[in-house]
């Protein structure tokens, strides 16, 4: 691997932290190099089991996860991160599986990227992307038109029906922003994913009908005998809330 001082070199963005949870410690210290060239804090935890701590002693800004992990593997991780905590994770995985990849989505990740070939660049430019995206999508939140029944707090990165603190993921919470700026329009799975993603990827639709189903399942109880989420068959989905 080539030294990132001489390779990767670009004006830093607004200063962020990173937790890096990686068992392997030359690829761990090789990130860090590569964040702090991007003008990003990273630190780094070797353990799964030493991951929800650290998240809880300071909650990072993102999180890179690596599945294989002593103590306590990155689904297990996730799932637990995701009871407590909505920051973004994007996980590192050498499982390049679609199933694999669906799995962590489920959990709650927010992306992932595969780590063979190994490419740290990639990575920072993912990080960038995530946190670009995350700061473009509370900005069109905060032009659209409030809604009395739905709640969304950009500071605090919740959502709320009633009062009542939705438990989103950070995809889950861009996606009802989403379809929460523009209520009745129907989004195809291709701008949904343009929502999500702002970067040239391949990613299936099934991604998008995953986390659908996520937000569903979290919004049914808010809204009994009402579908806020319905599928335009052939076209996509669109969001409507009910009129009280």
């Amino acid at each position: 691997m080539s030294d990132p001082t001489t390779e990767f070199q670009f004006a830093p963005p607004a200063s962020a932290d990173i937790l890096i949870v990686e068992d392997e410690p030359k690829l761990a210290e090789l990130l860090q190099k590569y964040l702090a060239l991007a003008g990003y804090s990273a630190r780094h935890v070797a353990r799964g089991d030493a991951a929800l701590d650290a998240v809880r002693a300071q909650r990072p800004d993102l999180i890179l996860l690596d599945i294989m992990l002593p103590g306590m593997d990155g689904w297990e991780i996730c799932r637990q991160l995701r009871t407590f905590s909505d920051v973004p994770v994007l996980m590192l995985t050498a499982r390049a599986e679609e199933e694999d990849r669906l799995r962590g989505l489920e959990l709650g990740a927010d992306d992932y990227i595969g780590k063979t070939p190994f490419s740290p660049r990639e990575i920072v430019a993912r990080v960038k992307s995530m946190l670009r995206r995350n700061a473009l999508v509370q900005q069109r939140t905060a032009q659209a038109p409030a809604r009395s029944l739905l709640h969304i707090d950009d500071v605090r990165h919740q959502a709320s029906v009633r009062g009542e603190a939705l438990n989103l993921t950070p995809l889950e919470l861009r996606l009802l922003k989403t379809f929460a700026s523009a209520p009745g329009q129907v989004f195809s799975r291709e701008q949904l994913l343009n929502h999500l993603h702002d970067d040239d990827r391949s990613v299936t639709d099934r991604a998008v009908d995953t986390h659908i189903k996520n937000l569903r399942r979290k919004l049914e109880p808010c809204f009994p005998g009402h579908n806020a989420i319905q599928a335009v068959y052939g076209v996509g989905y669109c969001f409507e809330l009910p009129s009280s």
